[in-house]
């Protein structure tokens, strides 16, 4: 069976409050943990208006106390937003608390606007710096040494696993050099997963891991019909319409069709984007999910989606897990 995992961006349903969002995400989580997910990942997003995981590492803390097994971490820290040394301490805070629980996906952009993201940065390097930001903060989290001048306390010596996020060759071949497991960014931005996860395979040296590991997103909104799958899956493609518009907000109820909100061009550029996307009743999602796996050979598959209804949602990601576990004779 491929390993699967969850990830979460704590969106905000039009009509819901931001601590109903929050509440949400504790509950998605502990339910996550019963039906077999391996990791919950919660990504970094700011100024959004419709997504509530901004401040990821306090977020991550409240899920790890309201569940018991489950891997919880991040997918990812904008690492271009934060100090490395801050990042150690955080994450290595939430492993001292949580032994062998805690994971840092580590993204590359600052997942937010310019502005925003200039007000995040206060005068750092931003993107460019990032390579040697990661080793910095790895080295915070390794082992120190006698004559280290700046130490994170907590944070050394817990070896918290890191991941590199991308959705270009840029991360693929980081990952590849410093020998740490890679997550493509499939869900929002496909175009280079082919070839991103061949170069990360190919390039891939022994590091932190002595084998590559390969991650692929896809988003999966499942019910009971196709049709109801469907129409669950415009409130996703009219939050991701309305942010390349320029205009973020609440996560919006789903409509009878995306047509009737978009254009054709609008549509189209909507629907490439998010085209690694398995949707329909529990059959059809496991024949989509099996071909895409058939596909891209991904070590681990991380599940995602955003559904205005919380109940629907709770349902969708069930689903998802049962076709997982279920999915090893079609994928053969």
């Amino acid at each position: 069976m491929t390993a699967f995992s969850l990830l979460d961006l704590s969106p905000i349903p039009e009509g819901a409050s931001v601590a109903e969002a929050l509440q949400h995400t504790i509950s998605l989580a502990q339910h996550a943990e019963t039906w077999g997910y391996g990791r919950f990942w919660l990504a970094e997003h700011h100024n959004s208006g419709g997504i509530a995981s901004s401040a990821t590492a306090v977020l991550i803390g409240q899920v790890l106390a309201a569940t018991s097994t489950i891997r919880v971490g991040s997918g990812g820290i904008m690492l271009p937003n934060h100090s490395p040394l801050q990042v150690a301490e955080q994450f290595g805070t939430l492993a001292t608390l949580y032994p062998n629980r805690v994971d840092l996906g580590l993204g590359r952009a600052p997942g937010t606007d310019p502005n925003t993201a200039a007000a995040l940065r206060r005068g750092l390097n931003g993107p460019d710096q990032f390579p040697q930001d990661v080793i910095e903060l790895m080295g915070f989290l390794g082992e120190a040494t006698p004559d280290q001048p700046v130490k994170a306390v907590p944070g050394t010596g817990t070896h918290v696993p890191v991941w590199i996020l991308g959705s270009s060759l840029f991360g693929a071949q980081l990952a590849a050099q410093l020998g740490l497991p890679y997550a493509f960014a499939s869900h929002f931005a496909p175009d280079a997963l082919e070839e991103a996860a061949a170069i990360y395979r190919h390039r891939f040296t022994p590091g932190i891991t002595q084998e590559p590991r390969f991650m692929m997103a896809v988003n999966v909104f499942a019910a009971d019909t196709d049709a109801e799958a469907i129409r669950l899956r415009t409130s996703m493609q009219q939050g991701f319409l309305n942010l390349r518009r320029g205009r973020p907000g609440p996560l919006p109820a789903p409509v009878d069709s995306f047509d009737q909100v978009a254009n054709r061009v609008e549509a189209h550029m909507v629907n490439h984007a998010l085209r690694v996307t398995a949707v329909g009743a529990p059959d059809t999602v496991r024949h989509q999910i099996s071909e895409l796996i058939a596909r891209h050979k991904p070590d681990e598959v991380i599940i995602t989606n955003m559904i205005h209804d919380p109940g629907a949602r709770l349902k969708s990601f069930k689903i998802a897990a049962e076709v997982m576990q279920k999915l090893a004779p079609l994928a053969a």
